[in-house]
């Protein structure tokens, strides 16, 4: 399934991250851990904001996708399926 992950970081964190020169080594990390269909970064609600689109096979695999962004980032964390047009079209064509 199609997942949009959405990761708010914490701002004090972030800096902190930023100041140590720990924050590009700690994003290559996590999108050559997750391998991401779509990766975005910007500021949303005045915050720095990451937007990743994923592929999750079932449930079970929310704590290892979630987790790090809670403990290393003190991030607040958001999952939502989601669609591209193909899916759908196909999903539609199901109502019949």
């Amino acid at each position: 399934m199609r997942v949009m992950l959405k990761v708010t970081l914490d701002t004090e964190k972030s800096n902190e991250l930023l100041r140590s020169g720990e924050m590009p080594g700690r994003i290559k990390e996590i999108l050559d851990r997750l391998q991401p269909e779509a990766a975005y970064f910007g500021p949303l609600g005045g915050r720095r904001t990451m937007l990743l689109v994923l592929h999750m096979q079932d449930s079970s695999e929310v704590p290892p996708v979630g987790e790090p962004f809670f403990t290393h980032m003190n991030a607040e964390v958001e999952m939502c399926p989601v669609m591209n047009a193909e899916d759908l079209q196909k999903g539609l064509s199901r109502l019949g």
